[in-house]
């Protein structure tokens, strides 16, 4: 297949197996057949022109995962309008700030945040309709009603130009900028996910990550509209169902964040029958702890594939391979569908084994950030490389190591200091679940290092045994100075850490 927008995706699949399944709820009702996700992109344009919205306009989603959902981001796409799904996680000024900084024109809303929306768009500056849709609903509101397929006349094909996705980045400060991803970025890439993990029309996906983050739109939503796979969608992730909805659902692959493999690592031993099923698990949007890696692939039998990607690379740059005996554990794999090099404060490349910067280069890479020109010429070199803020290096193999981000790079005394190196060292401490290091100010040293950590359940371990442990594994100049006791992180939707989030700890 070699399609450049995500309707010639769409239509490729409905001519070729129009009674195969593309997507079903694991609580049940009529799954969704390709022929119907074809015919329903038309209806659901035709509902959304009604509310105001046409081809070129962005559409905002305020919506947890659901059919309707899947439907609505995808029926709008092949109408050529934009999508905007809000993250639900926002702060309600971040929130309004998205609303408000997209032009959105209508904004599609699950029954549960009607009001606060409403709230939100009062003094917005601008006339937008809202649509209260159900999530688990059979249909949108008014489709049944809506004209039927040419009655309206058949809008002209997105070209592949056209910005499809409109997708904030959650952002350790600040307000969230939008990536701007055509529609061929999004093709281009579900294609080279496809190809990455050898998908074929026989694979489904556990779709447990909300489609309001890139992993789970790219991945779990587009992918299979390049193989003509499926993707079967629960309500939300449930460590306690999560092998059982497997099972039922008759998976073979999954996608999951590390902060849900840590949750499935404190959860009891499923049958071996509802793992059975499973080619293997793919791990993303954050970088995997090799304790938790190698901790899952011995408790449940199934191989990880560890990837990395960004919102502005819609979704994964870089892969492992699927030969269990080619990867490398603790890294995020090789470049796959682009580009990727090492760059130093000159963006000049750098030799393998050195530390820099990670850049990116393919027909993955976003088009900018919308109405900030200042920060995406700020986020590419001269010669078109997309700068991700990512420090790490790539080996004599082609294999790339993601040791931390540029702004939460500690530096103590003048010594550079990733923060991965002291979560890894006290996450392979028996008692600890969770750990996040921080650059801390400390006068003497420019940054001294802390930590958060999270316990296991049912284990006891005091601060002077961490020290002593930490002094060992670490040496003593790269053992935290302070530690702090926490039931939890806090992360953004894909599971990352935000580090900077933890220094209140800290005054």
């Amino acid at each position: 297949m070699n399609a450049s927008t995500v309707r010639a995706l769409i239509e490729e699949q409905a001519a070729r197996r129009p009674e195969a399944i593309y997507a079903l709820s694991t609580e049940g009702g009529a799954p969704l057949h390709y022929a119907e996700l074809a015919q329903g992109c038309r209806s659901v344009a035709a509902v959304l022109r009604q509310h105001g919205a046409k081809p070129g306009d962005t559409v905002s989603l305020v919506m947890p995962n659901g059919l309707q959902t899947l439907r609505v981001l995808l029926g709008a796409m092949h109408a050529g309008m934009c999508v905007n799904p809000v993250n639900l996680l926002s702060q309600p000024e971040q929130m309004r700030y998205v609303l408000a900084h997209s032009d959105c024109r209508l904004v599609c809303v699950s029954p549960e945040w009607e009001e606060r929306v409403r709230a939100m768009l009062q003094d917005i500056g601008r006339p937008v309709s809202l649509m209260v849709v159900d999530p688990e609903a059979a249909a949108l509101p008014g489709e049944a009603e809506a004209p039927a397929s040419g009655a309206i006349g058949e809008e002209t094909a997105p070209a592949p130009e056209d910005i499809a996705l409109l997708m904030y980045t959650s952002g350790t400060t600040g307000m969230p900028k939008g990536v701007m991803l055509s529609q061929r970025n999004l093709a281009a890439n579900a294609q080279a996910i496809s190809v990455e993990h050898g998908l074929g029309p026989a694979d489904r996906v556990l779709a447990v990550l909300p489609l309001y983050h890139i992993n789970a739109f790219a991945v779990t939503m587009l992918a299979p509209l390049a193989h003509g796979g499926s993707l079967a969608m629960p309500p939300k992730f449930s460590a306690g169902r999560f092998w059982e909805q497997v099972a039922q659902a008759r998976c073979s692959w999954i996608n999951v964040v590390p902060t849900m493999i840590s949750y499935l690592l404190e959860g009891p031993q499923p049958p071996a029958a509802q793992t059975a099923g499973i080619r293997f698990c793919r791990s993303a949007s954050a970088a995997l702890p090799p304790e938790h890696h190698r901790a899952f692939e011995r408790m449940f039998g199934i191989g990880i594939v560890e990837t990395m990607g960004l919102t502005e690379t819609a979704a994964p740059s870089f892969s492992n391979p699927m030969d269990p005996a080619k990867r490398k554990l603790g890294s995020v794999g090789r470049a796959s569908g682009c580009e990727a090099r090492v760059i130093d404060q000159q963006l000049a490349e750098v030799p393998d084994g050195t530390t820099g910067e990670l850049a990116i280069r393919g027909p993955n890479v976003m088009v900018g950030y919308y109405k900030n020109d200042e920060a995406t010429r700020a986020s590419f070199t001269p010669d078109g490389w997309l700068r991700t803020g990512d420090l790490g290096h790539r080996d004599a193999d082609g294999f790339f190591f993601v040791t931390g981000r540029i702004k939460e790079l500690i530096i103590k005394g003048g010594e550079n200091i990733a923060p991965r190196e002291i979560d890894e060292a006290l996450l392979a401490h028996p008692a600890v679940r969770d750990a996040a290091a921080v650059g801390v100010p400390d006068r003497h040293y420019g940054q001294e290092i802390g930590v958060c950590v999270i316990l296991r359940e049912g284990s006891a371990c005091t601060e002077e045994e961490l020290r002593a442990y930490c002094a060992g594994a670490l040496g003593r100049y790269k053992a935290p100075g302070h530690y702090r006791f926490v039931e939890e992180l806090p992360r953004g939707p894909s599971g990352k850490v935000q580090r900077l989030k933890l220094l209140p700890l800290f005054e």
